[in-house]
């Protein structure tokens, strides 16, 4: 099954979409056949009920995904995940900790030193942020399709 996903407008402006672009990883749409790597706003937006749009698409993204078995993110992801969920949308540790087992059971990808060099020399040689930089890394490094929220 070839089912195009097509991330909103909206979501692709939001926060790395630049970052991603200028290390050349395509973020508009992937196949749903396709491993996708997920940016941590997809799993924030899960709980985000002040962005009632957003948090259906993720949601609906995240099910997808666990449902068809094409979903991989990082360490880094899920900890910012804890950390946004935790405090920007108030979602109780308990919670919190319970969705970063949950959002576990996709693909993670461990990072490690190779990879913290290699988004270092990501960061001196375009124009994009350190932290950027290691999820852009890890989700080439996966062979994935960048399935972002920005």
């Amino acid at each position: 099954m070839n089912i195009t996903l097509a991330i909103d407008d909206e979501l692709l402006r939001e926060a790395r979409g630049a970052a991603v672009r200028a290390a050349g990883v395509s973020t508009g749409t992937s196949c749903m056949n396709v491993r996708s790597f997920f940016d941590t706003n997809i799993l924030v937006y899960t709980d985000d009920h002040d962005a009632p749009e957003k948090q259906a698409r993720s949601l609906e993204l995240v099910e997808r995904a666990r449902l068809d078995g094409w979903g991989v993110l990082s360490t880094q992801v899920l900890q910012e995940y804890f950390v946004a969920a935790t405090r920007k949308l108030g979602v109780p540790a308990e919670i919190a900790r319970r969705k970063v087992e949950l959002f576990g059971r996709f693909e993670v990808v461990i990072n490690g030193l190779d990879d913290i060099l290699a988004a270092i020399d990501l960061t001196r040689l375009r124009d994009i942020g350190f932290w950027d930089a290691l999820i852009v890394h890890a989700a080439k490094e996966s062979r994935c399709a960048f399935g972002s929220s920005d």
